[in-house]
């Protein structure tokens, strides 16, 4: 088939490599315009090294745009993580529509930072979902959806790059052999199971010690590698990545008060929540590298009876 693709970054990168690797031809890729000072987009890299057609407009709601797409004369259109607005007349030109991808189980969990959330919310599974772009944001027909679980440990890293990125890629070429062929369906979403979520940013990241334990834990995990969850040591940024939970059972049994580092090992340090402990077993201060926690504890001073967030 011919394809076009839009999208950025690694997953754009290994959406393009699948298509060319089992021989289909990929007539354009479309990039956002390269940010001053950041690393050249790995996208645009390949589609470079490989020799196809490369566009990067301002808004994808330029004529200019529209002519370059109907110009290459794509079978679909593949959307593989698009920050862009891609309006209407935008992904309808190839001759079989287009297909966007997007890290959750939709209607759940529509927006930007669709893998985090349901790590932070506790939820015990998420997916993915290939669906058919509209105005409206990631509300779109339904056409192939993969579900995965989300274990007790698991972090919003080996979520989406052991799962949700691989997964995404197959599911890609899956659907749009689906399309392309005219063996698909397409399922309205349900608007009364539907939910939008925010940015995860540093806002959002930020560790209360007075909220139980479970919740911390889960926030830790949902926002690793990224943003970083994240507290203060005297008055500065510290960053808690690795971490293991210690849940108490028992009223009145929680060492320590909230907010206090307990314990201080070769390989970890501990700090008490509501009705437990978390044990930072990697972590950051300021724009310093991450480091091992016993590592870090020796070189910024953390000790018994030291508080973090106040």
């Amino acid at each position: 088939m011919r394809i076009a693709i839009v999208g950025q970054q690694d997953f754009g990168k290994a959406v393009l490599e699948a298509f060319l690797a089992r021989g289909d031809e990929v007539a354009g890729v479309f990039c956002a315009l390269d940010k001053p000072g950041a690393r050249p987009d790995a996208l645009k890299t390949a589609a470079q090294e490989r020799g196809v057609k490369l566009f990067q407009f301002p808004s994808l709601k330029n004529p200019e745009a529209h002519a370059a797409l109907r110009a290459l004369k794509a079978d679909i259109g593949i959307m593989a993580f698009v920050l862009q607005f891609a309006p209407q007349d935008f992904v309808g030109i190839p001759r079989c529509g287009t297909i966007q991808y997007h890290p959750s189980l939709l209607p759940k969990y529509r927006g930007p930072s669709s893998i985090n959330w349901p790590i932070i919310r506790g939820e015990t599974k998420t997916g993915l979902t290939i669906f058919r772009p509209t105005d409206g944001l990631d509300e779109g027909p339904v056409i192939l959806q993969k579900e995965t679980p989300i274990g007790p440990d698991d972090t919003l890293g080996s979520v989406y790059f052991e799962r949700l990125f691989p997964m995404g890629v197959a599911a890609m070429l899956e659907a749009a052999d689906l399309v392309v062929a005219a063996r698909h369906r397409e399922l309205v979403q349900d608007e009364s199971l539907a939910s939008y979520e925010g940015w995860c940013r540093e806002a959002e990241a930020r560790i209360h010690w007075a909220s139980h334990v479970d919740f911390i834990y889960n926030l830790i995990r949902g926002c690793n590698p990224a943003p970083g969850a994240w507290t203060t040591l005297n008055g500065g940024k510290l960053q808690i990545f690795d971490s293991r939970k210690h849940p108490v059972r028992t009223f009145g049994s929680v060492k320590g008060r909230i907010g206090e580092v307990v314990e201080v090992g070769s390989s970890s340090f501990t700090v008490t929540a509501q009705g437990g402990r978390i044990e930072v077993l990697k972590a950051k201060l300021g724009d310093g590298k991450k480091l091992a926690a016993g590592e870090f504890a020796a070189s910024s001073g953390i000790a018994p009876g030291v508080f973090l967030g106040s």
